[in-house]
């Protein structure tokens, strides 16, 4: 595994159920809520501080989505909201930063992140992910969706990178 995590460049990830829990609010004008693990927004703030491009590519399509990442560190540009073809975003955001597939770590749990999954350099499902996705992904999180699974191999990556370290400094301008 640790071959494979030396050569990540950026880092993908879909939402429900990998950066929350899969459970949605709604309330009674149709509006969708979620929660958000705020270890998972930590370590998506330290790629973004030590230059990982981040995306995210998702199928849905609350505004609120984008506002959250944004707070992250992701640019607008790299949020992708009511994805139907998560291969086609996944090649426009790589080919925007300038990156091969094979440089990028991918986050997902169910059936649709399967083709970028198998595409990516490193497929992570976390815990809890559908069975299909945890045969899929190059590594399992020992930690379900919404609880730290994208935290866990982030900070995993930059460790080995030797790039997981606050600049108190630039956080502080960041964010």
């Amino acid at each position: 595994m640790e071959d494979i995590f030396k050569g990540i460049k950026a880092f993908v990830s879909d939402v429900d159920g990998v950066l929350t829990d899969g459970g949605i609010l709604a309330d009674l004008d149709g509006e969708l809520f979620r929660t958000f693990d705020s270890k998972d927004g930590f370590g998506i703030r330290m790629a973004t501080m030590a230059g990982y491009p981040v995306g995210i590519i998702t199928g849905g399509r609350s505004e609120s989505i984008r506002k959250r990442f944004l707070t992250c560190g992701v640019g607008a540009e790299d949020v992708y909201l009511g994805s139907r073809d998560k291969i086609e975003d996944f090649e426009d955001f790589c080919s925007r930063h300038g990156l091969r597939e094979e440089e990028v770590m991918y986050f997902g749990d169910d059936l649709p992140d399967i083709p970028v999954m198998v595409r990516c350099g490193c497929g992570v499902a976390p815990a809890d992910a559908v069975e299909e996705v945890l045969a899929a992904a190059d590594y399992v999180s020992p930690y379900a969706g919404g609880c730290r699974c994208v935290r866990d191999a982030v900070e995993k990556v930059m460790k080995l990178q030797g790039k997981w370290h606050l600049d108190v400094g630039l956080y502080k301008a960041r964010f």
